[in-house]
Parts: C-alpha cells; structure tokens; sequence
C-alpha cells in the first residue's frame, strides 16, 4: 500500500488535480490535511482521510504525526523543507510532488511536478513501485 500524505495548503491546486488523477485505485491509503478553504477546492478520493486545520504549520504536525515508517512507498505532496528528515529516513521509494521543493527533498526521493512532466511520469513511478 503507498502511503500518500498531502498538505492542500502547500501545493497549488493545478498539481493536486493531476496527482489525484494519476492515483492508482486500491493501492493507496491518502490523508490531506490543510486549511478548510483549501480542502474545499477538490473532490478527494473515496476512502481519503480529510483534516481540516487552522494555524501555522498545522497541516504539517497532522501529517508528520500520521506517518508510518517502513519500507512502503511514501508519496509526499509538499515542497516543505519540514518534512526532510521523514523523507530522508523512509526505508522505502519515496516520490515528493511539488514544483519547488525544498533542497533536502530533493536529495531524497524522486521529485515530479506533473504540471510540467506530466501524467504520465507519475504514472510511471507508480507502475515501478507497484511491480
């Protein structure tokens, strides 16, 4: 099962869109937290766990306390530089979402913006840790 962890707060909606169409069902256990005006802007997949926030940096203890370690694929939908050191430590493939991420994301795991790569590179990611 991939474990997808999304911060609706951090990641313009173009690139949640295409992330959400490129999901392969039934492999995937997604939690989005955010703000509720930025939670409001999509239709989340069936079974998604959806957590409204307030606050500064909110969104990012909601998924850094839900984080699961092991050897399973992590999809990180963030940029956030926060998030370094679950990436960073993930035994398993990790895929971060984002157009701009920060620089320790970068280092650690595989990084596509479907926005300007397309679908069919995170299509592709997923074809090869489902294998």
């Amino acid at each position: 099962m991939i474990q997808v962890l999304v911060d609706a707060d951090n990641v313009p909606v173009a690139r949640l869109r295409a992330l959400l169409r490129a999901l392969p069902s039934g492999e995937v256990d997604v939690l989005v937290a955010g703000s509720p005006h930025a939670l409001a802007t999509l239709d989340w997949p069936r079974g998604a766990q959806v957590v409204a926030v307030e606050g500064w940096q909110e969104a990012d203890v909601v998924l850094a306390r839900a984080y699961r370690p092991g050897s399973e694929p992590l999809v990180l939908v963030s940029g956030d530089g926060d998030f370094a050191a679950i990436v960073a430590g993930h035994a398993g493939p990790v895929l971060v979402v984002a157009d701009r991420p920060a620089s320790a994301l970068r280092r650690a795991g595989t990084v596509i913006d479907p926005v300007t790569e397309g679908l069919d590179a995170l299509r592709h990611w997923f074809d090869a840790v489902l294998e």
